[in-house]
């Protein structure tokens, strides 16, 4: 099984930014854990900041890959383009979010790209990407 996940704008500063919402560990310690819970999945990472990136990344896995789990950041609620790309392939989408987005900022309540992913997780910590990897597994 192969499992694509991308992470979106500023999510590279994770461990160092709003440790109060998004905690003080890194992404690259929490996807070494997840590798050793899931030795046979083949985990692909991406992460950019910029829009176009991710749309690619999704492209090259979108018909290879068992499922892409994505974390589209401040993205998910303002990118028409992603929610094309990911109606665009075949492998299921799961959107992600660490935080809880309808306990924040009012703009962030709304998801643009939830309507075309199978489905959404947010608020568990970085818990909300092993529950994404597990509805992948159980399709």
């Amino acid at each position: 099984m192969k499992i694509q996940i991308i992470n979106g704008p500023n999510l590279n500063l994770l461990g160092t930014r709003e440790p109060d919402v998004y905690g003080s560990s890194s992404f690259s310690t929490y996807l070494d854990k997840l590798r050793i819970k899931y030795p046979k999945i083949e985990f692909a990472y991406f992460q950019s900041n910029i829009e176009g990136e991710i749309i690619n990344q999704m492209q090259e896995a979108g018909f290879s890959f068992d499922g892409i789990i994505l974390n589209a950041g401040a993205y998910t609620h303002t990118s028409v383009a992603i929610y094309d790309a990911i109606k665009a392939i075949k492998t299921p989408v799961i959107e992600v979010h660490i935080s809880n987005i309808h306990s924040r900022e009012e703009f962030r309540h709304q998801s643009l790209i939830a309507r075309a992913c199978k489905g959404m997780i947010a608020g568990f910590g970085f818990d909300s990407y092993r529950l994404a990897v597990e509805a992948i597994i159980e399709k």
